[in-house]
């Protein structure tokens, strides 16, 4: 059943307490400790994000309950939208739009000059975090005829190199980058990542695209760098809060295009995720272990 709102542990809880129901499938709803508690009879948990963070892995295995993802599902959708903010951002697509949609277009070549942009080809782009989401930026932006530098320690460079990238120091890459676009999780290692000192030496004529986490980026730094014009511009899909507080800072700047965190919402990504929990689903049923099972650990605690 699509409910189109987050379901509440209380309420889903309810649904499954007593109930002969061995599988649940959701996307971001939170399904905590208590759950697997109360749920006697649960023994998958399928989750249609490749993040997990709402999902209490630990106590799933515990109680012999199987949990899987569908990793990568949206890598195409994200990097499609990443190139698309870079594109608006560097032909001033949004500002245009609503020149004309407005009626204020009443001199047919001022525009031409006010919003003259630069091009794609020859830029140098710098993908923090080459997962499934970077490799496939990288694949896109490739045709663009750009330089691709990649910073991720815990992808071979051997790797990247293979791709046509360069590996490079995060330091170095901002330095040298046209735009910085960021792709690695919110984990301990990167809340932050983009501090003041890395954002102070990014070029001023450097965009910086987020469709990753708001965490990565030093937030008060970079409303700074845009509103005193250090960088050239950013686009954010991601935010510290969803809806966007209405007092936050990024609301008044005039370099910024902000998007409803869209990244993964295709049609695609629901088909290839539908598909990806179908799949394992029927392995699960048939005795197999499921190809995206996060928690192997519980497969023999499972009553089948």
């Amino acid at each position: 059943m699509d409910t189109r709102r987050l379901v509440p542990s209380a309420e889903l809880i309810e649904r499954i307490q007593g109930q002969d129901i061995e599988i649940v499938v959701v996307e971001a709803d939170f399904v905590f400790r208590e759950v697997f508690e109360k749920g006697r009879n649960l023994k998958l948990v399928a989750v249609c994000r490749g993040n997990v963070t709402h999902v209490d892995v630990e106590a799933a295995t515990e109680h012999g309950v199987l949990v899987v993802n569908t990793p990568a599902r949206n890598a195409i959708a994200v990097a499609e939208l990443t190139v698309g903010l870079m594109l608006a951002l560097v032909r001033n697509i949004p500002a245009a739009h609503q020149m004309v949609s407005s009626g204020g277009w009443v001199d047919p070549t001022a525009c031409y000059s006010s919003f003259r942009g630069t091009e794609l080809a020859g830029k140098t782009i710098g993908i923090v975090g080459f997962g499934a989401i970077g490799q496939q930026v990288a694949k896109r932006l490739s045709a663009f005829e750009t330089s691709i530098i990649v910073y991720d320690p815990y992808v071979d460079p051997e790797e990247i190199k293979r791709v046509g990238a360069r590996p490079l120091d995060l330091d170095e890459l901002v330095t040298q980058s046209d735009f910085v676009t960021l792709h690695c999780p919110s984990l301990p290692d990167t809340i932050g990542l983009i501090s003041a000192q890395r954002i102070a030496s990014m070029k001023p004529t450097a965009y910086l695209v987020n469709t990753a986490s708001a965490a990565i980026v030093d937030r008060d730094t970079i409303v700074l760098a845009l509103r005193e014009g250090h960088i050239a511009g950013a686009a954010f899909d991601v935010y510290e809060t969803w809806p966007v507080q209405p007092n936050n800072p990024l609301l008044k700047l005039d370099n910024v295009i902000l998007t409803p965190h869209i990244g993964g919402s295709t049609d695609e990504t629901v088909e290839r995720h539908s598909r990806m929990i179908a799949d394992d689903i029927e392995r699960f049923l048939s005795g197999e272990p499921p190809k995206n099972l996060l928690n192997p650990q519980a497969w023999g605690k499972v009553v089948r």
